[in-house]
């Protein structure tokens, strides 16, 4: 698969001590995994001139205090908060000055962000994905994506989840419905 740097941003999805690290409160060995390879894409995009865009899922301590019914918090424990070391991208994945760091609240990292906007005024239409959790942040984003007309390329093998049984489904799902799914190596900036 052959991508036009001038066109394409890389998406790295929440790679966080909270999901990556074995210290975090919902650590995923498929999470930590998923470090290396997110590594190697990003240098080959920073190396043909293509954007990088890193998603934190981060939360203030109080967001779902009055929730109806959307509570991460209920769901997952508490996590990624406003301000913690959980909340930080893993040190492999420090961004530079030019890249974009996008903090979310939600599962989908276009929900009142100001990535459409950044995207479409550095003209991108590709988006590749890699980072976590496989269908949840990174299958929500991915299919927010596809809804706004940008082409997104999930990187299967650069990705990481709870069980492989939900990166599968994630992936499947993507492929059927909004997007494209490849590996690591078949990626090429040209």
């Amino acid at each position: 698969m052959e991508l036009d740097p001038d066109s394409t941003a890389v998406a790295v999805v929440d790679m966080q001590n909270g999901f990556c690290h074995p210290d975090g409160s919902l650590y995923a060995p498929g999470s930590e995994e998923a470090i290396e390879p997110c590594v190697e894409l990003v240098d080959r995009a920073r190396e043909a001139g293509a954007v990088v865009v890193f998603t934190r899922d981060v939360h203030p301590p109080e967001q779902f205090a009055d929730a109806h019914y959307y509570d991460e918090f209920e769901r997952w424990g508490e996590h990624v908060l406003e301000g913690s070391w959980e909340a930080e991208l893993v040190d492999e994945l420090a961004p530079r000055e030019e890249d974009l760091v996008v903090v979310k609240h939600t599962y989908d990292a276009f929900h009142e962000t100001q990535l459409e906007g950044w995207l479409d005024a550095h003209g991108i239409d590709d988006l590749v994905f890699c980072g976590t959790l496989a269908n949840v942040c990174v299958l929500h984003t991915a299919g927010s994506a596809g809804l706004r007309d940008y082409r997104p390329v999930l990187v299967e093998d650069a990705i990481g989840a709870i069980e492989d049984d939900h990166r599968e489904y994630a992936l499947d799902h993507a492929e059927w419905l909004f997007g494209e799914v490849t590996a690591l190596d078949d990626v090429a900036f040209a």
